[in-house]
């Protein structure tokens, strides 16, 4: 048996991974400590087999006020529960990180494109990163998740706002572009492979085929049963603004992984039409 602890209570990816191995059978025992206190630090991590670290601040607003929580709870916290972990005799540890330490907000990742965060959520995952890695040994293996966009039902961010543009507008611009994402689904089984395995090492799970924002959009307004008018005036309008607005660049632009369907870490348990259609 698997005993797996998810450091980090009530979270998006820690929750739908809990319910996820739950209905594998036996074979795993999941169980799930808040990382807010010190409810983390009377854990006996020694029962453990792994640990899955999903507690983090993401989805907040960046602020001169919260810059520091950023690196209090994705950095110090991060290193602070993988020690513990270590100390204990933990065998794994498991860090969401985010395609964010890349500092790009649109372009293509290739295996010699360095890390060059701009937030302070980038940052303070790439300083978790670093501080896992000096942790690392051969009886503690470290696995990093540099994760692109998760989508699923749900979930906060970028696809709820894309949700609610095709809820409240007839219409959508017509941008094609390319874009790494992974759905809740194909995460899941992507994280009960890396447990199964013990693998260590950085990590770019994916779905199988890049996403077309226009193609999620009407495959939404379908399962919403809505008509929506896909617009190559309003295209243009958005391409033009791309450039210059932050919030056009993260919905409309191509940022992608080099070569996701040869990539050896893609994962396509749910096929991408059916993965949308459950998430909305």
């Amino acid at each position: 048996m698997k005993k797996i602890l998810i450091t980090g209570a009530d979270s998006y990816i820690g929750t739908a991974f809990e319910q996820y191995i739950q209905r594998r059978g036996e074979a795993y025992r999941v169980e799930t400590v808040d990382t807010i206190g010190d409810a983390w630090q009377k854990t006996d991590f020694a029962a453990y087999d792994a640990v899955l670290h999903v507690a983090g601040i993401v989805h907040v607003r960046e602020t001169d006020e919260n810059r520091d929580l950023y690196y209090r709870v994705n950095r110090d916290l991060t290193i602070q529960i993988a020690k513990r972990a270590k100390e204990a005799g933990v065998k794994q540890f498991i860090f969401i990180s985010s395609m964010s330490v890349y500092g790009l907000e649109s372009g293509v990742i290739t295996p010699d494109t360095q890390p060059q965060p701009i937030t302070h959520y980038g940052k303070s995952k790439l300083e978790a990163e670093q501080g896992l890695e000096s942790l690392q040994d051969e009886r503690f293996r470290v696995a990093v998740l540099r994760l692109p966009m998760v989508y699923g039902k749900g979930c906060k961010g970028n696809f709820q706002l894309l949700l609610r543009l095709v809820q409240k507008s007839p219409v959508f611009p017509a941008v094609h572009n390319r874009r790494s994402m992974i759905s809740i689904e194909n995460l899941c089984s992507f994280l009960q492979m890396i447990v199964d395995s013990g693998m260590c090492g950085v990590f770019f799970p994916q779905n199988r085929e890049y996403v077309d924002t226009v193609e999620m959009a009407k495959t939404i307004a379908e399962v919403l049963g809505k008509r929506v008018f896909f617009s190559r005036l309003a295209g243009l309008a958005v391409r033009l603004l791309i450039p210059v607005l932050r919030p056009a660049r993260k919905a409309f632009s191509t940022l992608i992984y080099q070569d996701c369907e040869q990539h050896d870490f893609c994962y396509c348990e749910t096929d991408f039409e059916s993965s949308v259609r459950s998430s909305v």
